[in-house]
């Protein structure tokens, strides 16, 4: 048991470099693993084919393996696989008294609010709350906040290095071997990056309250986890050598070891990472297969917190369904390619992969133009980055199809938004001079833009 303890830390760190690998190598080439992790998330496959009506069949084959795992082994993607988990690990946390291990038992209930909040919502066509999901809330994060501060730092580096004459060779270098390759050619630049990293840094923070805070009360998709987890075969049991000194409840980083009954654990809230192992003075902590599920608890979901969720789930989706955007298209709302409004707000899982592949940072996450139905959801803002007439990459990075895959031809003869003249500033209008620059530039072979003659 000592063997996989010690294992379990380098698999953790293998999972986050694959993940980050798998983000920074999204924009540059066409990896088939580059949704791997999105692929292997239950909560978002679920709740998007639930929400568009369709089945997925690499997200519904990746839920499955995932699911089929859990039963076997317990929640052992919390514990080991997820990166947000391992992110949570290696941050600070409290570690309180004995009496204070868990003083509010019932506030696990909120995440078991949240998923069945998130599935009902999903089941009426709505994914507004997916954004929760934590393979998502960190690929968003890493995409529009970690990913651009990097960059700006490495280049703001290299600026300072490069006043220095004998380093100048070095810069350029490693300029020429990483800029294009690994790095962008143009700073990555995300408006509400402020408000996505106020959301994870709170997170985080939420740390110092109780070690892994938000997978113990607030995470949906541990929720979804901790339930297939009471039929879970392989289970933490105590021997009957135990003396109660309460050491691995002390040890347990999601307080699911109950002192004041037998340090007996909760497999539904149990990460297996073998934290109670090391600590148990006579070796008593086992983990053995178990055929018969595991009792119900007073912070399980009831049928009463069900119809709850369900009140709450059709109140969000009758208000997001009256607000004016939802009648009445923002005139700045322009989609990527192919995307059509009302298909495209039941499948998209608000993941930021789009946002990530786009070479101009042009694709951003929408605010209020699409009103709440579509927080997060990208939207192209002309002003910050132009869509390439050569790419169609978002497209094919989007990992439930949510923007079709459309070849590069009919890409580009999509027509994504309508340009107009605004008189006041165009040179011809404005200054009564001759420009054309606009024709000039206009990459579609026949001229999207047609110059007319006036005396």
């Amino acid at each position: 048991m000592q063997t996989w303890r010690r294992l379990r830390p380098w698999v953790q760190a293998v999972a986050l470099v694959l993940f980050f690998y798998l983000l920074v190598g999204e924009r540059h080439a066409r990896f088939s693993l580059a949704n791997l992790f999105f692929q292997l998330d239950p909560l978002a496959g679920i709740a998007d084919m639930l929400a568009s009506r369709r089945l997925l069949g690499i997200m519904a084959a990746g839920a499955f393996t995932t699911l089929v795992i859990t039963l076997v082994l317990g929640r052992i993607w919390c514990g080991w696989i997820c990166p947000l988990g391992t992110v949570l690990d290696w941050t600070p946390g409290r570690r309180p008294r004995l009496d204070q291990l868990d003083p509010s038992p019932h506030w696990r209930k909120v995440k078991y609010f949240l998923l069945t909040l998130i599935l009902i919502a999903a089941l009426l066509g709505n994914l507004t709350l997916i954004f929760l999901d934590p393979i998502t809330l960190l690929y968003r994060t890493s995409v529009t906040v970690l990913w651009p501060g990097l960059v700006h730092l490495i280049t703001g580096a290299e600026m300072a290095m490069y006043r220095v004459s004998f380093l100048r060779p070095l810069v350029d270098g490693f300029e020429s071997a990483v800029r294009g390759s690994v790095l962008p050619l143009y700073q990555p630049l995300y408006r509400a990056n402020v408000l996505i990293a106020s959301l994870f840094v709170a997170i985080l923070a939420m740390n110092a309250v109780h070690k892994r805070f938000w997978c113990r009360y607030l995470c949906p998709l541990g929720a979804f986890l901790g339930l297939v987890s009471k039929m879970a075969w392989l289970r933490r049991t105590v021997g009957e050598g135990c003396t109660g000194c309460h050491l691995c409840a002390r040890a347990c980083p999601m307080g699911t070891i109950d002192p004041t009954h037998n340090d007996e654990s909760d497999p539904s809230e149990c990460i297996m990472c073998l934290e109670c192992t090391p600590v148990c003075p006579r070796s008593e902590q086992h983990f053995t297969g178990h055929w018969q599920m595991a009792p119900w608890h007073t912070y399980d979901p009831s049928r009463r917190q069900i119809i709850t969720s369900g009140g709450a789930a059709l109140a969000l989706v009758g208000l997001v369904g009256v607000e004016p955007p939802a009648e009445q298209k923002h005139p700045r709302l322009i989609r990527p390619p192919g995307v059509r409004e009302e298909e495209f707000l039941s499948r998209c899982i608000r993941c930021g992969v789009c946002l990530d592949v786009c070479p101009t940072s042009g694709l951003q996450p929408s605010l209020g133009e699409a009103g709440w139905a579509g927080l997060w959801t990208p939207i192209l803002v002309p002003r910050l980055g132009y869509c390439d007439y050569a790419c169609n990459a978002c497209g094919q990075a989007c990992p439930v199809g949510a923007i079709p895959p459309l070849p590069l031809g009919e890409k580009q003869q999509t027509v994504i938004g309508h340009a107009y003249i605004d008189h006041n500033r165009c040179i011809p209008w404005a200054d009564l001079q001759d420009c054309i620059v606009c024709e000039e530039m206009c990459p579609v072979p026949d001229k999207a833009i047609v110059l007319e003659e006036a005396n």
